[in-house]
């Protein structure tokens, strides 16, 4: 049987599945972001910001998708 949680435990607290998919997009944004800056490519970018919060929500949704089932 193929059971996917409603809830994620960690450390013996139930929490939704979003939040820790929200917590690892953050994360993994904000390693890109410090890769853009620490080679310059981010210079390319007219508004960095809303890349940035563009490549969380990308994040968030391939980590929710992929890595911890929504």
């Amino acid at each position: 049987m193929n059971f996917i949680p409603s809830e994620v435990e960690l450390w013996g607290v139930y929490m939704p599945p979003l939040l820790p998919a929200t917590v690892l997009g953050l994360l993994a944004m904000w390693l890109t972001a410090y890769w853009l800056n620490r080679s310059r490519l981010s210079r390319f970018f007219i508004f960095p910001q809303l890349v940035m919060l563009a490549l969380a929500a990308i994040y968030t949704c391939l980590i929710g998708i992929w890595v911890i089932p929504l």
